[in-house]
């Protein structure tokens, strides 16, 4: 099951992103996370074989964010070779273990995003997103757009845009942003809507949630998005090689 020939352009970044994307909140934390069930987080060996079986099946879109515990290090150290992958990862939220914060100030973005790019031993990031609290229009009206801008113009990243979870904000983002990370659901359809909209207009769109931090299942849950031709990409968090091979069957079903 190969998914490269199936690759979708990221709005109008250049980027070319797989149709699935892999998760990786699960490599570096398992505290404070909505999943069903309870999980031990996966040892070196594992992440690995994780990352050997997504890009055997052509995956080539890894989403992170520091609220992630340890995930941005954990990719830094396993990923192997640098160029096999889209990295996406975000800024706004951190995590220390006792719980979220939030701040959206130019300098804390900064700090952030380079940060980031020494725990993913990288010299240019391909996607930051905003790690949005809900306050996406506040949020958009302050510094944290621009801030990301110039850090584009200095060559430290590739794209930008904004995890968003509202309406409003999904439409008033992509009036400045490259890509915009939204949900995608009947549960949602005024999102849904907006994110369709942003799509049209040129920005590049990836879904998180479809599986409902997995309370979902049902092919349809990842096959419904991506029948959209505005949406580039569907991220799936999973610690299972054979859960990932699953949901590539089922995109593949979807796409081909």
């Amino acid at each position: 099951m190969d998914l490269r020939p199936h690759y979708r352009a990221l709005g109008d970044t250049g980027i070319e992103v797989s149709p699935i994307g892999l998760g990786t909140v699960k490599l570096g934390r398992n505290r404070d996370v909505k999943y069903p069930d309870p999980f031990t987080l996966p040892d070196d060996d594992a992440v690995r074989a994780l990352l050997a079986v997504a890009r055997e099946h052509g995956i080539n879109l890894l989403d992170t964010a520091p609220a992630y515990g340890a995930s941005e290090s954990r990719l830094g150290e396993l990923i192997g070779n640098r160029n096999d992958w889209i990295l996406c990862t975000k800024v706004g939220e951190s995590w220390d273990g006792n719980g979220s914060t939030f701040d959206f100030s130019a300098d804390a973005i900064r700090a952030s995003v380079e940060r980031s790019l020494r725990r993913l031993r990288t010299d240019v990031i391909d996607i930051v997103l905003i790690h949005s609290d809900g306050a996406d229009v506040g949020i958009l009206q302050g510094d944290a757009v621009a801030t990301l801008d110039d850090l584009k113009r200095r060559g430290l990243i590739r794209a930008f845009g904004m995890s968003t979870k509202t309406a409003a904000g999904t439409l008033l983002a992509a009036e400045t942003c490259d890509v915009l990370m939204t949900t995608f659901t009947e549960v949602e359809p005024d999102v849904r809507e907006a994110a369709i909209a942003a799509g049209t207009a040129g920005a590049g769109l990836l879904v998180k949630k479809a599986l409902q931090s997995g309370h979902r299942a049902d092919g349809a849950a990842l096959a419904s998005p991506l029948a959209s031709a505005a949406v580039s990409s569907v991220v799936v968090g999973t610690i299972s090689t054979k859960h990932l091979t699953e949901n590539v069957g089922q995109v593949l079903a979807a796409v081909a």
